[in-house]
C-alpha cells in the first residue's frame, strides 16, 4: 500500500477516535459494512475513491462540534404606537440621538430611522403604528447591542410582546456546516414524491445563471429549493449557502464555513406562535424542528409498501437530530461598518479621484483640495460620523 494511502487511513482513524465514533456507527453512516471498514483501517483492504469520499463525508456529518447552528435571520414587529422614540429607547434600548432620520419610508410608511441595517419605520396614520425591521445584517448588528445590554433574543422578544408588539415576520435559519443536507438530492426526492408534506407545492432552481458565462460552469451552480407557497404564512427555503456566497461575493466555495442553509420563514400568526413557543420553552431547537416535523418529512421509496409507511431518509433523520448533538440558538454580533460605502467609493469614485490627483500633481493645481474645502456636511452626514465614532456603550441606554 502506498505511503499516502497509509497517511489517509491514519487520518481517518485519528479523526474517528477524536470524535468518539465507533466503527459500527461510521460504517452505517457511510453505507458500508463494519467488516469492510475494519479491513480498511487495518490496511487489509484498499478503499475505492468513492468509499473514501463516503467515509470522509460521514465523518463530517458525525462531527460532534456543532455541525448545525441556528440564528434569527429576519425579524419584523409592528408596535401599536406612533411614539417612535419609545420604541427606540425603551424597547431597543438605543439612544435616539444616534439614529439617522430619513424623510422617506417603505411598506407605505412615510419616514424611517436607521442605525446601519436596523430600521424603524413610522407613519402619521395611527393604524400603521411603528414598524421594526431587522433583515440578516440587521439581526447581526442588533446582536452587537444585545450583547452590550446583557440581553438575549428571548429578553428582547418578551419586552416586545409585553409592549403590545405584533409579530409580522420571523425567519429562523439553520446553518449546516457539515453538508448534512443535500439540496439537489432533496429536490429529486420532491420530484419522486419522496417528500411527505402538507404543502402542495415546491419550487427549485439553480442560482447564478445570470452571473456565470461558461456553459460548463452551470453544473457547479448552487441549488435552491422552496417547499410551500411563498404567499403562505409558513414555508421553507433550502439553499447551498457556499454557492450563494461565491455568486454574490466571489468567495471561494471551500472558504465558506456554511455549506447549506435551511430557513423557516414565518409570517403573522405563525410568527407569533413560534415566538410564543420560544418564550415558553426557551428551546430554539424544539421550536424549529417541531415546525419542520409538522410540515415536511423526507422518506425513501419502498415499492411494496404504501407511501405512508415508507421509512424516513437516513440523512434527513440525522438532520432532525438522530445521532447528532444538541442545536442551540447562536448569535454572531457584527458592528455596523461603512464597508458597503467604502466598496462603492473604491469601485466608482477612487479611479476618478486618482486621475484628478495626478492632474493636480502635474499641473500644480488644487482641484481636490478645493472640492474638499467647499464640501458641506448635512445633518445626515454628521449622524453617520457619530454612529461610526461612538462606542457601543455610548449608543445603548441603561
Amino acid at each position: 500500500m502506498l505511503l499516502e494511502e497509509n497517511d489517509w487511513i491514519t487520518q481517518l482513524k485519528e479523526k474517528r477516535l477524536s470524535y468518539g465514533i465507533s466503527q459500527n456507527r461510521l460504517a452505517v453512516t457511510a453505507g458500508i459494512s463494519r467488516e469492510y471498514l475494519s479491513k480498511i483501517e487495518s490496511g487489509r483492504k484498499e478503499p475505492t475513491e468513492e468509499v473514501k469520499t463516503s467515509l470522509m463525508e460521514a465523518l463530517e456529518r458525525l462531527n460532534p462540534d456543532n455541525p448545525l447552528e441556528m440564528m434569527f435571520d429576519y425579524v419584523r414587529i409592528r408596535f401599536p404606537t406612533q411614539d417612535v422614540r419609545h420604541v427606540i429607547q425603551d424597547i431597543l434600548h438605543l439612544k435616539m440621538e444616534y439614529m439617522l432620520h430619513e424623510d422617506y419610508g417603505f411598506y407605505s410608511y412615510s419616514e424611517h430611522y436607521a442605525y446601519g441595517d436596523i430600521f424603524i419605520l413610522t407613519s402619521p396614520e395611527e393604524e400603521k403604528g411603528t414598524l421594526l425591521e431587522l433583515k440578516g445584517k440587521g439581526c447581526r448588528q442588533f446582536e452587537n447591542f444585545l450583547l452590550a445590554q446583557h440581553r438575549s433574543w428571548f429578553d428582547f422578544l418578551m419586552d416586545a410582546l409585553v409592549d403590545g408588539g405584533v409579530m409580522k415576520r420571523l425567519d429562523l435559519a439553520i446553518n449546516d456546516m457539515a453538508g448534512i443536507l443535500d439540496i439537489p438530492e432533496l429536490t429529486e426526492k420532491c420530484r419522486r414524491e419522496e417528500c411527505v408534506s402538507v404543502f402542495r407545492s415546491f419550487k427549485s432552481y439553480r442560482s447564478g445563471e445570470l452571473v456565470k458565462s461558461h456553459e460548463e460552469d452551470k453544473l457547479g451552480m448552487g441549488s435552491t429549493l422552496y417547499i410551500g407557497s411563498l404567499k403562505s404564512e409558513v414555508y421553507f427555503c433550502l439553499y447551498e449557502k457556499n454557492y450563494e456566497q461565491y455568486v454574490k461575493y466571489g468567495i471561494p466555495i471551500e472558504e465558506t464555513p456554511i455549506k447549506n442553509r435551511f430557513e423557516i420563514r414565518l409570517k403573522n400568526e405563525r410568527a407569533y406562535y413560534a415566538v410564543k413557543d420560544l418564550l415558553t420553552h426557551y428551546d430554539a431547537e424544539q421550536t424549529a424542528f417541531s415546525i419542520i416535523n409538522r410540515y415536511v418529512r423526507f422518506v425513501d421509496k419502498e415499492v411494496e409498501k404504501r407511501r405512508s409507511e415508507w421509512r424516513m431518509n437516513e440523512k434527513w433523520a440525522h438532520f432532525l437530530g438522530d445521532g447528532r448533538g444538541r442545536l442551540k440558538l447562536t448569535t454572531k454580533p457584527e458592528p455596523y461598518t461603512l464597508q458597503r460605502t467604502l466598496n462603492w467609493i473604491a469601485r466608482q469614485v477612487a479611479p476618478t479621484w486618482k486621475t484628478i490627483q495626478k492632474i493636480d500633481a502635474a499641473n500644480k493645481s488644487t482641484y481636490l483640495l478645493d472640492i474638499l474645502e467647499h464640501a458641506k456636511l448635512t445633518e445626515k452626514h454628521r449622524t453617520i460620523i457619530k454612529q461610526q465614532t461612538a462606542s457601543v456603550e455610548e449608543v445603548i441606554t441603561t
